[in-house]
């Protein structure tokens, strides 16, 4: 099943995709929801970001050729980092390049969305907790992350961590391919099974360090390849069972408004 929050005639709603159909839903995807007899075609709807969460906890150098691309030791147990919910971003929208920054990434990653409240679970307990999964970058201020002993600043701006198109449920995560393509070149190519600590372990160990809530996202973390993104360029993560996470990379000219000029193809 794959969920989506979409926005249709200013009307924002939760939904099923059924082929290219968007099947709206009520309720709760987090609870009890049940599906409606109104359908819109896919092209139709403007796709949100699939959930909203408390935080955003992500899991830093989660694969053995990242690590070593970095010059890292390989983490003997998993590192912990929290990105803002100010910084989730939307498919189709734009992330902004900060002034203080001269250098900022992509960072390809499976992200994980919990279903229900979770403390102190097992890792054999884990499955029941998960909604599903979807597509996250974990877009990083590069050069303030060199100058800074810890990540906050270099990981928080607003729009730092586009999510989506949508949220997939009763997906095997041993070894999906996860890619990044900048400009449609391919950038960023690794499996889940190059992972150092899985999706339920990460789940689990979180859970011991702090309680877990309905629509909260773990970031799993992002395969080599890591690199600098440019206003005017087009980034996406690809994930093939989840789908496509396509953002537009700008830079604010003047308080509130953005250069759209400098995205190819957007002319509003």
């Amino acid at each position: 099943m794959k969920f989506v929050k979409f926005c249709i005639k200013d009307k924002i709603s939760y939904g099923i995709i059924e082929g290219d159909k968007v099947v709206e839903v009520s309720g709760d995807i987090f609870g009890s929801f049940s599906r409606k007899n109104v359908k819109y075609n896919l092209f139709d709807v403007k796709f949100l970001a699939p959930c909203q969460p408390q935080k955003i906890v992500c899991v830093g150098l989660n694969y053995t050729d990242h690590a070593r691309e970095l010059n890292f030791p390989v983490p003997k147990t998993p590192i912990l980092f929290i990105k803002p919910a100010s910084s989730v971003l939307g498919p189709e929208e734009e992330i902004v390049y900060p002034a203080m920054s001269e250098q900022v990434d992509y960072e390809a990653e499976l992200a994980v969305v919990i279903k229900t409240k979770a403390k102190n679970i097992e890792k054999d307990e884990v499955q029941k907790y998960i909604l599903g999964y979807t597509c996250f970058n974990d877009v990083t201020a590069r050069d303030l992350q060199k100058e800074d002993v810890q990540w906050t600043r270099a990981k928080s701006f607003d729009t730092f961590s586009p999510v989506g198109p949508c949220i997939v449920t009763g997906i095997k995560t041993d070894k999906l391919k996860v890619e990044a393509y900048l400009n449609d070149k391919l950038k960023q190519s690794g499996t889940t099974d190059n992972m150092i600590f899985k999706p339920d372990e990460l789940v689990s160990f979180i859970s011991k360090v702090m309680t877990l809530m309905p629509g909260d996202i773990i970031a799993t973390g992002t395969p080599v390849g890591v690199g600098p993104m440019n206003a005017g360029d087009i980034v996406e993560i690809r994930i093939k069972e989840i789908g496509n996470l396509r953002n537009y990379v700008v830079k604010k000219k003047e308080p509130g408004k953005l250069d759209m000029a400098e995205v190819p193809g957007r002319t509003e």
